[in-house]
């Protein structure tokens, strides 16, 4: 076990923080790191705006959820990805970019995807704990205006970060065995496992230390997606140029 591994394996999400803020040249050598993650043909299609005032922060906690901590944590990023500079590379060489494919969105998507876990892992190598914000997609628009966000480019998620003042327990993941397959996805077993992780997560969630419950991962999930998820994110995608052509 080497103590990237380690560090990886003692992710928690933290949304209590010290009243410490992150010193300016930690945050730059966390982005910077974060800038190393793998990109789709060196598109680095990628913009992480780091939000500083007190009343767009208000705004943006409210709308999450509300999630007060993207209020009270010292360091809030939202990642965004981001086709902007694409579109401004080809006029730069005389060309337009064709606009409007999926392929493009996915791109993006999880180019800003990658650079965040980047973000998140060397943070916590770092001592610092953090939470990733998916709830700023209640209202995106909202967001964009807040941010002045143009076309083409759209608000992932945000992350808060900071010194951890909690320490919360880690949440069991899916066995291996369920996630990973051999050759074909197809696996007549994988309803045994998910009932023995059943057990795993009801007994996670009803021996930690706060907010205990009688669940499992399986209800958790049921009630989740048999529900709309966001239905107006199609129609705010296309607005800002995502066509999905």
């Amino acid at each position: 076990m080497n103590q990237v591994i380690e560090v990886m394996g003692q992710h928690r999400s933290i949304r209590k923080f010290k009243e410490k803020p992150v010193e300016e040249k930690l945050v730059r050598t966390i982005l910077e790191a974060a800038q190393c993650a793998s990109t789709s043909n060196f598109i680095q299609a990628c913009t992480i705006i780091r939000v500083n005032d007190p009343d767009k922060r208000a705004q943006i906690a409210e709308l999450a959820g509300p999630q007060p901590w993207v209020a009270q944590c010292p360091l809030f990023l939202v990642f965004c990805a981001d086709l902007k500079r694409s579109d401004q590379a080809c006029g730069m060489c005389g060309l337009e970019m064709v606009k409007g494919y999926t392929e493009q969105f996915i791109i993006a998507t999880v180019d800003a995807a990658l650079v965040a876990q980047n973000t998140m892992l060397a943070a916590e190598s770092l001592g610092l704990g953090g939470v990733y914000i998916g709830g700023i997609r209640n209202d995106p628009q909202k967001v964009c205006d807040l941010l002045e966000i143009p076309d083409l480019v759209y608000p992932v998620f945000g992350m808060c970060l900071g010194y951890p003042d909690d320490d919360p327990e880690r949440k069991p993941r899916l066995p291996l065995e369920i996630v990973l397959k051999e050759d074909r996805y197809a696996d007549p077993s994988d309803d045994n496992g998910l009932s023995v992780y059943d057990q795993t997560c009801c007994e996670y969630y009803g021996q930690r230390g706060s907010a205990n419950r009688d669940d499992n991962w399986t209800q958790q999930i049921g009630r989740m997606m048999c529900k709309e998820m966001r239905p107006h994110m199609k129609a705010f995608l296309e607005k800002k140029g995502f066509e999905m052509k």
